[in-house]
């Protein structure tokens, strides 16, 4: 989604790059803050304050989120005056979860337990060993809820799975979206929609990194690096995933499969 709004929105003719990349952060981030050390309950407090302090209204920013919309001890991750809307995109969490324990080297067991967690998070701590990054997560099923429940403001959700299945009309949808809730509706390049649709395909962006690597490519051990880009649409969890873990899961987001018509 980032390569393709990167291509779409920060390139002259749609053509990937993955410096393009750098025009969509990630938020929370320590880039975003000017508390350098605190605990889960202040990195929370600041949420909305780092986004007043942050991005100027008078301009147009794209964030990537691992957030959940739940308050965290009271504290709420955004509100209307700072987000003009949301793409959310939702994955079947069987697939989630094999995809997951490629990103931080974990098996299905430690997985299943991340994201069935409604306490569940994302930390990074500075070199003193004191937290400066957190992202509330919670459960797969609370965090597609709190977004899904939100109507303060437009929030567009795209199924993972449409993406491969009918890409073009899915990003047309994107892009029309984001014209809306900015206000400026200019008519779609046609052109450059193609291009950055043909030039971040997972193929492609798998060939990219294997030939130029990648910053974002996790590191756990130092002899243990894993590709960002891995399985992509290839990703299965009828071929992956142990049976059991994927009954536990059926069982758990019982209601969320049958809405989101994942089988």
């Amino acid at each position: 989604m980032r390569s393709f709004l990167s291509s779409y929105y920060y390139s002259k003719d749609g053509k990937f790059d993955f410096n393009l990349l750098l025009n969509i952060n990630q938020f929370p981030a320590l880039r975003y803050s000017d508390v350098k050390s605190y605990t889960y309950v202040e990195a929370a407090k600041n949420w909305i304050t780092d986004q007043k302090k942050f991005f100027n209204k008078e301009k147009l920013f794209f964030l990537k989120t691992h957030n959940s919309l739940e308050e965290y001890f009271g504290y709420r991750f955004t509100k209307s005056s700072e987000t003009l809307g949301a793409i959310y995109i939702v994955r079947d969490p069987r697939n989630v979860i094999s995809s997951m324990c490629n990103h931080y080297s974990m098996n299905f067991y430690e997985m299943y337990n991340k994201i069935i967690d409604e306490n569940a998070s994302l930390s990074i701590k500075n070199s003193d060993g004191n937290l400066s990054n957190f992202s509330f997560l919670g459960s797969w099923s609370n965090h597609y809820k709190s977004w899904k429940n939100n109507f303060e403001f437009k929030t567009l959700f795209i199924k993972y799975e449409d993406l491969e299945e009918n890409a073009h009309d899915e990003f047309w949808k994107i892009l029309t979206f984001i014209e809306e809730i900015t206000g400026k509706n200019e008519p779609i390049n046609k052109k450059k929609f193609q291009n950055s649709i043909n030039s971040t395909n997972f193929s492609s962006l798998k060939q990219k990194e294997k030939l130029h690597g990648f910053k974002e490519t996790p590191i756990f051990k130092k002899d243990n690096k894993t590709n960002f880009f891995n399985l992509g649409f290839k990703n299965k969890w009828q071929q992956n995933l142990p049976e059991e873990i994927s009954n536990k899961i059926k069982d758990k987001f019982f209601n969320e499969l049958k809405e989101l018509k994942y089988e």
